[in-house]
């Protein structure tokens, strides 16, 4: 290798004085109009103030009580529950899956890969995934990914009880703004069913970026919600430049931004690190992979992003299992290779957006990305809300089956943490 060839990649630095330039500078619009937005809300500590009240339990249940009430009973369930333990525990589990074995294996809990499911669109479904994993003594996920419109659950009462609902059980979730393209601002996109093949980026052109940014400090200080999905390179700088004014906010970029090779990830993770805060903290905490990648790129950028402090930060959100329809060519099941990465790479999230291949071949209905852009109204009207919901448990059965794998190869897990102890 030639060092003198590599030394000719030094950034002096003196570029920052002409990136500082465009941030100070006064008169510069593309800075200027992003703080106009930000001012609407307030200062950055007025910002958390507002979001940390509106996070507190009693306020999202007050919020659920004017909105739905009916959902109160299912959230109290699931907090007895909680309190009852009747959620199998870590090690109750590891018996399940290894017998007597288990209590004396060590496992790799360094490495620990987050359970996560995707679409949980409605409220409902949870309360019935919990009553099957009470059953069946399976896990509850860590992690959920919602891609329900967010006026719309807020009109019905699901964004406030989905939001209690992970405080009660311990698990992160991540909301997608209406601000992605599919409502027409998009010459590229005809509708939702086009996303799947888009040209020219998923879509939030032109003002859709601070409408994007608008609509974020909009469901922070109402409902708390903290993490969004990112899918434009726009909206991820406006990330980055928002926590950096000391807004408490995170995101995680989407499968659509098509990040697939190492190169994309170093230059994502280079943005988040120049614009990281002076303790090293990022608004990245999620970074979801094109279905196409492979561990070995998996594994380089690995590399980099602990070089530069984010192991513990960024996460690598993988795709498991997909949608069996308007996504990926199927059969799709990457559960082997996760098994194969994970005792060596940390911070991964198995992600689960379908069931597995075979179950979903004996579906009347499988799993399609395109459910997700539906109005609820409209999929009643179809009749198909039973159908969902099979698709959705399945996605949970899917994340058993990695949770299965993972314990049978003594790598570790990390599911709801309020309920298996």
């Amino acid at each position: 290798m030639n060092e003198d060839i590599r030394q000719r990649l030094k950034i002096s630095p003196d570029r920052l004085d002409a990136l500082n330039g465009i941030l100070l500078d006064p008169d510069m619009r593309v800075i200027d109009d992003f703080l106009r937005v930000v001012a609407k809300y307030g200062t950055p500590e007025e910002i958390n103030a507002k979001a940390h009240a509106a996070r507190q339990l009693p306020a999202l249940l007050k919020r659920v009580e004017a909105v739905q009430p009916a959902y109160l009973a299912d959230l109290q369930w699931l907090a007895e529950q909680r309190d009852n333990n009747a959620f199998i525990s870590v090690a109750e589990y590891r018996r399940k899956v290894l017998g007597e074995t288990a209590d004396t294996t060590q496992f790799a809990d360094d490495f620990a890969v987050t359970l996560e499911i995707s679409a949980a669109q409605y409220f409902p479904w949870l309360k019935v995934m919990a009553e099957q994993a009470i059953e069946n003594g399976e896990l509850v996920p860590g992690r959920f990914i919602r891609v329900r419109k967010m006026k719309e659950q807020e009109a019905d009462g699901d964004l406030p009880a989905f939001a209690a609902a992970m405080q009660i059980i311990g698990a992160s979730y991540v909301e997608t703004l209406d601000t992605k393209g599919t409502d027409g601002s998009n010459v590229h996109l005809g509708g939702p069913e086009t996303i799947t093949g888009y040209f020219g980026g998923v879509g939030q052109p032109n003002d859709y970026a601070l409408k994007w940014l608008d609509e974020f400090l909009y469901y922070y200080t109402t409902y708390g919600v903290r993490q969004v999905l990112n899918i434009n390179p726009g909206t991820v700088l406006l990330g980055y430049l928002l926590h950096r004014l000391g807004v408490n906010i995170e995101f995680k970029i989407s499968v659509f931004m098509g990040n697939d090779n190492p190169y994309a990830g170093l230059w994502t993770l280079i943005g988040a690190k120049l614009f990281a805060r002076d303790d090293g903290t990022s608004p990245l905490i999620g970074f979801n992979w094109s279905n196409s990648v492979n561990n070995e790129t998996m594994e380089i950028t690995a590399q980099f992003r602990k070089e530069l402090g984010f192991e513990d930060v960024v996460r690598f959100e993988h795709h498991i299992t997909e949608t069996w329809k308007s996504i990926v060519r199927q059969p799709y099941n990457r559960r082997d290779e996760l098994v194969e990465i994970s005792g060596h790479v940390a911070n991964i999230s198995a992600k689960h957006e379908g069931g597995d291949p075979e179950v979903e071949l004996t579906r009347e209905h499988p799993s399609d990305i395109l459910d997700y852009f539906r109005d609820k109204s409209e999929v009643m009207e179809a009749c198909d809300w039973e159908k969902l919901q099979i698709n959705f448990l399945d996605k949970f059965e899917a994340t058993n089956r990695t949770a299965w794998a993972l314990t049978e190869n003594r790598l570790s897990f990390i599911a709801a943490q309020n309920l298996h102890r």
